[in-house]
């Protein structure tokens, strides 16, 4: 068996869910479906591929230790045929290097073993809300807003420079957006971590960081950008005149 579909009537996403430990399996698959979500369950990350190329997935919920390609390997992957879609990780690996591997790859969030399914399907609604709102702006009037030598499309979630388009993962370009909307203002890591996180744990605030890097990443070709590290208080997005 290389997946199973679970349907309920009026499902209103189709979930990805891959894990090899066949018990977690199907107790999660029946939770999320109990949730009302459709669940294409996967063993293997090799059969998680051909299931995400074969169905209209709103959301991955992806094991890292997966037989034939490990999860991280899955997730990169569907990254290239997806940049927007919303991917967490759930893993028994719950090093920080481990949780930062996964946030660098593209991931949305990390959650680790044990955990409880109110949680997963709290995340997952959060989540799923933020993609249909986005989806639903992208029927407006095309919106750029400059910033600097770029461009930030919000509701297409693209930073542009020159010719050069950047598809940005849904919560790369949240953060972004909440940078833009406080420009030279001093924001403060709880504040941000309660707005785009939901949570001010110390996980989401090394995911904060990953994100953080990230971004200065996208925005090193114009030198007038900067996002400042506040020590002790959080971070300030300057763009000099």
């Amino acid at each position: 068996m290389t997946e199973t579909i679970v349907r309920q009537p009026g499902n209103k996403a189709t979930l990805l869910y891959v894990e090899d430990d066949e018990s977690l399996r199907y107790v999660t698959q029946d939770n999320l479906s109990l949730s009302n979500y459709q669940v294409v369950a996967c063993a293997d990350g090799e059969s998680a591929l051909e299931a995400f190329q074969q169905h209209q997935i709103d959301l991955c919920i992806i094991d890292v230790m997966l037989p034939k390609v490990d999860g991280f390997a899955v997730a990169k992957k569907i990254r290239q045929l997806d940049s927007q879609i919303p991917i967490l990780f759930l893993s028994a690996k719950c090093l920080k290097e481990d949780r930062i591997a996964g946030l660098k790859l593209g991931a949305d969030d990390y959650m680790t073993k044990p955990f409880s399914i109110e949680e997963l399907v709290l995340k997952v609604d959060i989540f799923l809300r933020r993609s249909k709102s986005i989806s639903t702006n992208l029927s407006q009037n095309y919106q750029s807003q400059p910033i600097g030598s770029y461009h930030f499309n919000k509701t297409q979630q693209q930073l542009v420079y020159q010719d050069e388009v950047r598809d940005l993962t849904q919560r790369e370009s949240m953060l972004l957006d909440y940078l833009i909307s406080r420009i030279n203002q001093v924001l403060k890591r709880e504040e941000i971590l309660e707005t785009i996180w939901g949570d001010d744990d110390y996980f989401a605030g090394r995911s904060l960081d990953v994100f953080i890097s990230r971004l200065r990443k996208y925005l090193h070709q114009d030198s007038a950008i900067a996002i400042e590290n506040i020590h002790g208080v959080g971070f300030r997005l300057v763009v000099a005149q």
